[in-house]
């Protein structure tokens, strides 16, 4: 289970640091790859690469004919690349991510459950304020009786 938070710096070459708390349970210890893709909220997402190939298949079951799956096809398909850590743990982030994403150069790494996302660290801001603003969020439908 991926969970937590962490501030990190994309270099100049566009690597980034994965957590060291996180690498070993991400890459099972360094022996499988991990797939990084877009997100429609402007975020990358971060699957081991078995944890990745049932999402794979239930997108590529999707119509490809069909106006509404094909967006998200060529979304959440087109960009996923299978990325290996290097021997510092670092990813290497392809340009055409950290432009879709906004990523710069100060990134946010989120855990969630089953993947990692990565934003921007102001995009993530933002995201937290839009949440807490007014103090009261509002549940989505389902969570009315969730209670932490």
């Amino acid at each position: 289970m991926f969970q937590g938070a962490s501030q990190i710096n994309l270099d100049a070459k566009g690597r980034l640091a994965v957590p060291t708390r996180v690498r070993d349970p991400l890459t099972q210890g360094g022996t499988v790859p991990v797939v990084l893709t877009a997100h429609p909220d402007k975020c990358l997402l971060v699957y081991p690469a078995p944890a990745w190939e049932p999402v794979r298949a239930q997108i590529m079951a999707f119509p490809s004919l069909n106006p509404a799956s094909s967006p998200w096809k060529r979304l959440l398909v087109g960009f996923a690349e299978e990325l290996s850590l290097d021997g510092a743990g670092r990813l290497l982030v392809s340009p055409e991510l950290r432009a879709f994403a906004g990523i710069d150069k100060r990134v946010m790494f989120i855990g969630q459950g089953s993947y990692y996302e990565i934003w921007d660290l102001e995009r993530w801001q933002q995201q937290l304020d839009r949440l807490t603003a007014g103090g009261n969020p509002v549940l989505p439908p389902g969570m009315e009786n969730f209670s932490l």
